[in-house]
């Protein structure tokens, strides 16, 4: 009986090479069909069509070469580090004398693993260099390399010389050659029998390749530059970017197709809302604040509902605006619910919103898990009845006896910190309600497209003109003392501090200072004078709102904390803060700390405290840190040292995992995927083709990127 035909729905455990640990390793990896495989791309490519000679290397070349191993192990230096050496003669014109060193700093593992035996082929790709200090010899410091058996450099069909090579990451113990196999036999079992996805008019207009021809070539390149290649701008890349980005504009564009057909609630600007705006601003608004009011305000008066991310530097006045909004729901007879990810953030906004409406008539809830379960019921029943007017809560909002009389504004602060779907489940509470999106992350252009495509933008991009800069001053631990004493003047003439910790107890993995310990010895012998405040996620929600309070009315003068109080905590006498680890901490959550001070009228300090246990990433966040206040600045740095997938530090803000597309390299394609997708669902070439490819869209959109809604 032959064996089925190869199809791209095929599981990879019936393509020839992959048995059950390799399909195994594969499936941890998400590549589970021969579809899969083939959107597994290379991350770089070698130009093996002439391997350069070690004779011919020349001191600056980034190249490959094929060297034979004459020897290597690891040695120790002076210092103590291990260095694992290797020596390999010239393989690509044997006989010419050309030797090259290879050097991996730490590389103990090639040496307990055996890697490299005498006699092997590999090819080698990296940087030569001279070594000045052992008579002017060339070596490859930390090259990447492949281990080749002798007659595959020698074959006319060798998938490893005589070509430009892709090369892939190793997935588990299956490195790119294996991968490279794997790719020949799927791409050659499949004879072209690859659909296309992408609408044909599309295709045509924008002169894109078959997704056949696309992928034969990203996989083993014919004529393509292998310049354009490792810059991921060949034709082929381009067109399996493009499609990639379609799919995601497209999946945008139903939604906002979907949101315009909704009929919202009209809500209407009178004379007496604007009064009631009036009474309860603390301040005049700033420039930004007003224009954006008015964005809000002109979506609440439309027809549809109104669905608007509003960003905002950390202090830049967002909350304020968002009240302002919710009076006009409040003025108009409806009802509103604030979303917030923390309880302390919860309480912070529910006490803040209750002090400003305490001049109008209406009633403020709090609903997290924290209340008490009597307290809980009497809120939803006054929800229900529709007595309650504002409620403020976290996740326990989106409880199924939640219910609402008329929801009318549903406002989502901190939006990334919660699951993709939270925002649907809150927006279900009422008939069709007006959404405000907030964040003080600031999310540059090319991810906030990406995650909230559908809403509109308004940014608040101006300070409050009272606030006083913040100076950063990056420490280390010779600094310690120094630290305590500056914290101690700035207490002593009346201010407040922060001391932020990145654990709460001890930790046998991490040696890092817990806050609990700290808070202990910190009160007990380095600021006995003062009252210290501990804070933490752990404590109970009466604790919690108790040690605030202290702090707000000046009853504590430290606050030893975790960082539950990277958000929501609101003190303009805090001055300083003091931030243990810092290395240890994201550059946005940095960033998000420092905001806590820097409130009131005074001049704050920021002292990141960072031990020697830093690399080269954390050394950049900190210099940034230093150099800059700016949040959308901060944010892009971010995005670029973490990338999109780790940005918010969770895979449930929405992102979606992405095959080919890079959010950073590819913003131009992103824009021209984006025009190119709404235009084909407004205006498809027939109706056969759009129904054709919206089934595609919703049947693999979820199995492709890890994400559950299409429209």
């Amino acid at each position: 009986m032959s064996p089925p035909e190869l199809t791209l729905s095929s599981e990879v455990k019936y393509l020839k090479g992959v048995g059950p640990r390799r399909a195994a390793l594969l499936a941890e990896r998400g590549v589970r069909m021969v579809a899969d495989l083939l959107d597994y791309p290379p991350f770089r490519y070698e130009d093996r069509t002439n391997v350069t000679r070690i004779r011919d290397l020349l001191p600056g070349q980034i190249t490959t070469v094929l060297g034979k191993v004459i020897a290597a192990g690891l040695n120790r230096t002076r210092r103590g580090t291990f260095i694992y050496e290797l020596s390999a003669a010239d393989a690509s014109r044997p006989g010419s004398g050309g030797i090259i060193y290879c050097l991996w700093f730490n590389g103990y593992y090639l040496e307990k693993n055996k890697v490299f035996q005498p006699g092997q082929l590999v090819f080698f790709y990296g940087k030569a260099e001279r070594d000045h200090y052992r008579g002017e010899r060339l070596q490859m410091i930390q090259p990447q390399f492949e281990i080749v058996a002798e007659e595959e450099t020698v074959n006319a069909r060798s998938l490893e010389v005589g070509r430009v090579v892709p090369i892939y990451e190793a997935i588990g113990a299956l490195g790119p050659k294996a991968i490279r196999r794997l790719m020949w036999t799927a791409l050659e079992g499949l004879g072209g029998r690859i659909s296309d996805p992408l609408p044909a008019s599309v295709r045509g207009r924008c002169k894109l390749a078959g997704r056949a021809s696309a992928l034969r070539l990203m996989h083993f390149p014919d004529a393509e530059k292998i310049e354009e290649l490792n810059a991921f701008r060949s034709p082929s890349q381009i067109r399996l970017i493009f499609e990639e980005l379609f799919h995601l504009g497209a999946r945008l564009a139903l939604r906002r197709q979907k949101m315009r057909a909704a009929q919202g609630i009209p809500f209407e600007i009178s004379p007496a809302v604007r009064e009631q705006i009036k009474q309860i601003l603390p301040f005049h608004p700033t420039a930004a604040q007003k224009r954006v009011l008015g964005e809000i305000a002109a979506d609440m008066h439309s027809q549809r509902p109104m669905n608007r991310l509003l960003q905002g530097d950390v202090g830049s006045g967002k909350t304020i605006v968002a009240v302002q909004a919710a009076i006009i729901a409040l003025a108009n007879g409806h009802q509103v619910a604030l979303m917030a990810p923390t309880e302390i953030l919860a309480t912070q906004h529910y006490l803040y919103l209750r002090r400003l409406l305490e001049p109008l008539p209406y009633g403020v809830e709090l609903l997290i898990s924290g209340c008490k379960a009597s307290e809980k019921a009497e809120t939803k029943r006054r929800l229900a009845e529709g007595s309650a007017h504002v409620v403020v809560g976290t996740h326990a909002l989106l409880e199924k006896d939640v219910r609402f009389r008329s929801l009318g504004l549903a406002i989502i602060d901190e939006q990334h910190r919660f699951g993709v779907m939270h925002r649907y489940e809150l927006i279900r509470k009422g008939p069709q309600p007006d959404v405000l999106v907030m964040t003080a992350t600031p999310i540059p252009r090319t991810l906030a497209l990406t995650l909230y495509g559908e809403l509109d933008f308004s940014v608040i991009d101006e300070m409050p003109p009272h606030r006083a800069p913040i100076e950063t001053r990056l420490l280390g631990e010779p600094d310690r003392e120094r630290a305590f004493d500056f914290i101690r003047a700035r207490v002593k003439t009346g201010g407040q501090a922060y001391v932020v910790y990145p654990i709460i107890e001890e930790s046998q993995k991490l040696d890092l200072r817990p806050a609990v310990r700290m808070f202990e010895q910190l009160a007990r012998n380095v600021f006995p004078q003062y009252r210290v405040g501990l804070l933490h996620g752990r404590l109970a929600s009466a604790e919690k709102e108790a040690v605030m309070l202290g702090f707000r009315r000046g009853d504590i003068h430290i606050l030893v904390s975790t960082t539950v109080v990277e958000v929501g905590v609101d003190v303009p006498n805090a001055t300083v803060m003091l931030i243990e680890h810092a290395e240890r901490f994201g550059l946005s959550q940095l960033h998000q700390l420092r905001g806590r001070i820097g409130r009131g009228t005074g001049k704050s300090y920021c002292l990141l405290l960072a031990s020697d246990r830093r690399n080269e990433i954390s050394d950049e966040r900190l210099r940034i840190m230093t150099e800059t206040t700016d949040g959308f600045k901060i944010a892009e740095m971010d995005l670029r040292l973490r990338g999109p997938g780790e940005f918010f530090g969770t895979r449930q803000s929405g992102v979606p995992a992405f095959r080919f597309a890079k959010l950073l390299r590819d913003q131009e394609i992103l824009d021209w995927a984006r025009r190119e997708a709404a235009e084909f669902i407004e205006h498809p070439a027939s109706r056969d083709e759009l129904d054709a490819y919206l089934h595609f869209l919703h049947a693999e959109w979820p199995r492709r990127y890890g994400l559950v809604r299409v429209g």
